[in-house]
């Protein structure tokens, strides 16, 4: 007799008949239709090798001698429903490893004070993050949550547009000192702007403003953190969020000139029923705008 927590399924059915007295009563309470309660009965009688009901004016009553039967029963209908307990518990808790994917300079100069008032509400939090200008894949489970810079396609995926992202150009405040007054033109033919080196973003995001690119540049890199070290040291001007220039000490070059580039905070739908990733994303959507 092969009786394993694989067959919990023909134990429920077994249970449910012993407590109604009826197959019919018994599938109502199971959810299930009467021919597939029967043939789990019929199942697992082949598995005990001898019937476990007698037909009674009550209905069906269990043959007396099985004892262990409805013993072992009941024990895994307890594990099962601990078990259910457990996972309901593990959704609704605001406790665990919650993965966030997030541009570098966005995981370093805007989240941490989200994060940190994340972690004061909700101690049992841990939080993941993964600064990284590459798109992590939310389908395959790369992170739980994304802040990204363009709008997910696909249909699985929740995403919820935050506040935009406004950029500027911003230079140290010595190298200010050479730059300020200067028109756009003056800055793009100084040869002192900063600029990147595989992506073309920038230089796109520059022409749909009708802003030609510089022919030449002082640093180059596809590094967000890198590009705002160079700014910040002096190497060259460049582009940088107007939220960091203002509280960095950096000067804003050509105020007048705004780049707008549009966010979202974005997670798996299936994330929906975990109290601590929706948790988590609720408070980046706040904490963004």
């Amino acid at each position: 007799m092969n009786l394993s927590p694989s067959n919990w399924e023909l134990f429920a059915a077994y249970l449910a008949v012993c407590r109604t007295n009826s197959l019919s009563a018994a599938a109502r309470r199971l959810g299930l239709s009467q021919p597939t309660v029967r043939r789990q009965i019929e199942a697992l009688e082949s598995l005990v090798g001898t019937a476990l009901f007698t037909r009674s004016p009550s209905g069906l009553a269990p043959v007396d001698g099985h004892p262990a039967l409805i013993a072992q029963a009941e024990a895994m209908e307890a594990a099962a429903m601990a078990f259910a307990r457990l996972a309901s518990g593990a959704a609704g808790d605001v406790t665990g490893a919650v993965r966030i994917s997030c541009s570098r300079v966005y995981g370093v100069e805007i989240l941490p004070p989200i994060l940190a008032t994340l972690r004061q509400d909700w101690p049992g939090l841990e939080i993941e993050l993964v600064p990284t200008n590459h798109v992590s894949d939310l389908l395959r489970r790369d992170a739980d949550i994304a802040v990204r810079l363009t709008l997910p396609r696909q249909a699985a995926l929740i995403a919820r547009k935050v506040a935009p992202m406004q950029v500027g150009f911003f230079a140290s405040p010595l190298l200010a000192v050479r730059l300020l007054g200067l028109d756009y033109p003056a800055l793009a033919a100084s040869g002192l702007m900063i600029g990147q080196d595989q992506d073309d973003s920038l230089a796109a995001g520059l022409q749909d403003q009708g802003l030609a690119p510089p022919q030449h540049t002082a640093f180059r890199s596809d590094d967000d953190l890198a590009q705002l070290a160079a700014i910040r040291h002096g190497i060259g001007f460049g582009i940088c969020q107007v939220a960091i220039g203002d509280r960095s000490e950096l000067v804003r070059l050509l105020p007048d000139l705004t780049l707008t580039v549009e966010a979202w905070v974005v997670m798996h739908e299936d994330h929906r029923r975990l109290a601590r990733t929706r948790t988590v994303f609720d408070a980046l959507v706040a904490g963004l705008g």
